[in-house]
């Protein structure tokens, strides 16, 4: 029985996919032109979600913060630090991906890549004021900032129709249960469309071993060690530091939850997980009001492991296609980020689409060029969905520590750095 549930696991597939993919590009290379419109289709359904998955996220997420007064303190200090470590995170990622250099030497043709099915959403570089780039972010109208498939426009009006919504009171709730029912749905659609992952990465992975040759796979390799290694290093040296000034200790912690991170290396995604962390995190000794807080909400806008992947992989998929990247634009790049990282949930394939809108609202990246990591794309999450649950616990911990809402005998009997004496 156990030998037939693992043909319905997605990865397996998608291992599958890969495999047939490099076999068909490696043994008939001038046929991948026919097998291309795969991996082209599942960007188009990729696409085709990002503006309703970031809505519902974002405007969810805002409208759960309305219990006023403690609430909004515990939320004000939980976005700060969400902020600060989704800062650190990314500045990691790029700093490891540029020493590394992973997809340098990859000479990807940018125009080799068909973008027809993606070119409304991209969006020119433009040399323009200050100005003209903040109204820029500012739609015509509300639905058009869906229409349009701009990130940071769908981010906007996320943004105050959350606001809005939080400040309707009771009001609002029927909205606000609306759109939890729609955000379910939605990232069952996701779901829906990631089971078509393996024919696209059969499509993607044989399109680019038969256009650009064996030596990519070495490139994509090289994707996927960079990204451990700056995972693992994002752990040890930021997260493990932060743990221990709160008087947790890091391994205790890793062997606390360690069903749970079974689960989510088998499911790719944390949302599996959430009810159990709840129960967990309070048997730990975090008051409930806290737990019930920063755990929801982190999952919106605390995901260390989806930054670090959008970080590593936009630098990498630009170096594949020798995209020039200056300062400058990496700088604007971790600005987006900021914005876009929040956008995305804990669900499997949503970085993937978040990675799609990011390259979207950049612009100097072609976004088409997310197919050669489509392959991939379950493998990295292997690494990404645990260290998202990592620092969601650790954030929890933070906080409660800041509120002064944790029982310090619970703490120490599970977690805690320093054993109760006596």
């Amino acid at each position: 029985m156990a030998r037939l549930r693992i043909f319905g696991q997605l990865w397996l597939w998608v291992v599958l996919g890969t495999l047939a993919g490099i076999a068909i590009g490696l043994g008939w290379p001038s046929a991948v032109d026919g097998w291309k419109p795969f991996g082209d289709a599942f960007i188009a359904l990729i696409r085709m979600l990002i503006g309703p998955v970031i809505f519902l996220t974002v405007v969810h997420g805002i409208a759960g913060m309305r219990d006023m007064r403690r609430v909004g303190r515990v939320a004000l200090k939980a976005l700060l630090y969400f902020e600060a470590i989704t800062i650190f995170a990314l500045i990691i990622g790029l700093t490891a991906v540029n020493l590394l250099q992973p997809g340098a030497g990859m000479n990807v043709d940018p125009h080799a890549i068909d973008t027809h099915a993606i070119r409304d959403y991209v969006h020119s570089a433009q040399a323009d004021s200050v100005w003209a780039h903040f109204l820029r972010l500012i739609p015509k109208t509300f639905v058009s900032a869906f229409s349009d498939g701009e990130t940071l426009q769908v981010l906007l009006v996320s943004v105050l129709f959350g606001s809005a919504l939080a400040a309707s009171g009771d009001r609002g709730k029927p909205v606000t249960a609306l759109i939890g029912a729609l955000s379910n749905i939605f990232f069952r659609i996701v779901h829906y469309v990631m089971w078509f992952a393996p024919l696209g990465a059969l499509g993607a992975i044989a399109f680019t071993v038969g256009k650009f040759g064996a030596g990519s796979l070495v490139q994509l390799g090289a994707l996927i060690a960079t990204y451990f290694l700056v995972c693992l290093l994002f752990l040890l040296a930021v997260i493990w530091p932060i743990a221990h000034l709160a008087g947790v200790s890091f391994w205790r912690l890793i062997g606390f939850i360690r069903d749970e991170l079974v689960l989510v290396l088998a499911t790719a995604s944390s949302e599996t997980v959430l009810p159990r962390l709840i129960e967990k995190l309070e048997a730990a000794g975090c008051e409930e009001s806290v737990v019930g807080f920063v755990i929801p909400s982190g999952y919106s806008f605390n995901l260390d492991g989806t930054c670090l992947y959008l970080t590593t992989v936009a630098i990498f998929l630009a170096q594949a296609t020798n995209t020039p990247m200056s300062l400058t634009q990496q700088i604007e790049l971790l600005a987006v980020l900021l914005l876009t990282s929040k956008g995305a949930a804990g669900v499997a394939g949503a970085a993937f689409v978040v990675l799609a809108g990011t390259l979207g609202a950049v612009g100097s990246i072609p976004v088409a060029s997310i197919a050669l990591v489509l392959g991939i794309h379950r493998i990295l999450g292997v690494a990404l969905v645990p260290t998202n649950v990592i620092g969601n616990c650790v954030a929890t911990f933070v906080v409660a520590r800041w509120e002064r809402a944790i029982d310090a005998t619970k703490l120490a009997e599970t977690v805690g750095r320093v054993r109760r004496v006596g």
